[in-house]
C-alpha cells in the first residue's frame, strides 16, 4: 500500500480479528436486507472510526456491502474502491 498511498490506515481490528460487513456467506445476495444492514453497523463503525475517505477491499461481498449501506449510516462521501482498482490507478499516474 505505501506504494499506492502516502497516507493510509488499517483498521482496527485488523488481520485475523476483522469484523464481517455482513454481506458474506452469500447474505449480499438473500431477501434479509434488514437483517444485513443491521450486520454491517459494526463494519460501518469500525471504517467510521478511521476517518478514512476511500475503502480499498479485495472482497466483492465486501465492496457491494460497504457500496449498498454506506447512505445507510451517513457515509454516502465513501469511495469504495477493489484492490485491483487501486493497482491500476497506481500504475497510470
Amino acid at each position: 500500500m505505501d506504494q499506492c498511498l502516502e497516507n493510509w490506515v488499517d483498521l482496527h481490528p485488523n488481520r485475523l480479528h476483522q469484523i464481517c460487513c455482513g454481506g458474506g456467506g452469500g447474505a449480499l445476495t438473500t431477501r434479509y436486507n434488514d437483517e444485513r444492514i443491521f450486520y454491517g453497523r459494526r463494519k460501518m463503525e469500525q471504517i467510521r472510526a478511521t476517518g478514512a475517505r476511500m475503502l480499498v477491499l479485495p472482497c466483492h461481498s465486501c465492496h457491494g456491502q460497504i457500496n449498498s449501506i454506506k447512505a445507510t449510516y451517513g457515509m454516502e462521501d465513501l469511495t469504495v474502491k477493489y484492490l485491483w482498482e487501486l493497482v491500476a490507478d497506481c500504475l497510470i499516474r
